[in-house]
């Protein structure tokens, strides 16, 4: 089901925005950024995913994906002059993997909002979800048949269990072109395809873990984190990423002090960091 905030009119000047949630929430967790937008682009049409709230949050990424998205390419039907695509935290990550599963989307702009595109690897996100799990054992629930039906367990990475991660994990380690596939090329096609890659988080998140994965930087083994610059996915292209920094279609942001639970209801924040590209 599509809901929007605001009716389509004739005369649309701005792109409508396709925003999705995050893990544990809902489209209403989402309510203040919609009336933000509406309040400061008034006439925007905006889409609040309603699609997996709550627990239901917690299947199986690929499922998830695949009506995610469905639904981004039944909206850009409706507006073949481009949309936006705003994904916040988990939500961020499977709108990505959406818009690769997408080659021949009319997504403008991507904006990713605090979310884990290179993965999570942390207790204090694991304790929102699971109280008594611990980050160093998590991987043995995730790396497993059983883990990888939870979308956490899709993108569970273990920088102490790289093989594991490879053998087992069924989801980033394919969007991020590290397990080449048959669909490897299209999903390099779908971010290419992209105007703008807005990237936003901060070391203040508190949740992604680390909060450089916001930004495609991750742990090493040491837990020294690389970041993505330097990392095999961004020096050999795998899904894009250089290409787009090279065509000025990369933005990087990082906005201390703002906690995750802030990007999307701190009217200061939204004004600072997600406004600007939604012209």
């Amino acid at each position: 089901m599509l809901t929007t905030a605001m009716r389509p009119s004739i005369l649309q000047l701005l792109q409508p925005v396709v925003i999705l949630h995050g893990v544990l929430s809902g489209a209403e967790s989402m309510t203040l950024l919609v009336r933000q937008i509406e309040k400061l682009h008034p006439g925007t049409v905006v889409y609040n995913c309603d699609k997996f709230s709550g627990w239901y949050s917690l299947e199986s990424a690929w499922w998830q994906v695949a009506q995610i998205r469905d639904y981004i390419d039944q909206i850009g039907k409706l507006h073949p002059d481009g949309i936006i695509v705003l994904g916040y935290s988990q939500g961020g990550l499977l709108a990505r993997a959406a818009i690769q599963s997408l080659p021949k989307h009319n997504v403008k702009t991507f904006i990713s909002l605090s979310s884990p595109q290179a993965g999570q690897y942390g207790t204090s996100f694991l304790h929102l979800i699971f109280p008594d799990l611990a980050a160093k054992t998590a991987f043995e629930l995730f790396y497993s048949n059983v883990g990888q039906h939870t979308s956490i367990g899709g993108y569970w990475n273990d920088p102490h269990k790289q093989e594991l991660y490879m053998k087992y994990s069924e989801f980033l380690p394919l969007i991020n072109n590290e397990k080449i596939s048959s669909n490897s090329t299209s999903f390099k096609m779908g971010m290419e395809r992209l105007d703008k890659l807005i990237l936003i988080g901060g070391p203040n998140d508190g949740v992604i873990t680390p909060w450089q994965s916001s930004h495609f930087g991750y742990f090493n083994e040491s837990l020294d984190v690389v970041p993505f610059y330097k990392r095999k996915i961004f020096m050999d292209d795998s899904i894009g990423l250089k290409m787009l920094l090279e065509a000025n279609k990369l933005i990087i942001i990082v906005k201390p002090y703002v906690h995750h639970l802030s990007w999307h209801t701190n009217r200061k924040v939204i004004n600072q960091v997600i406004m600007p590209y939604l012209d």
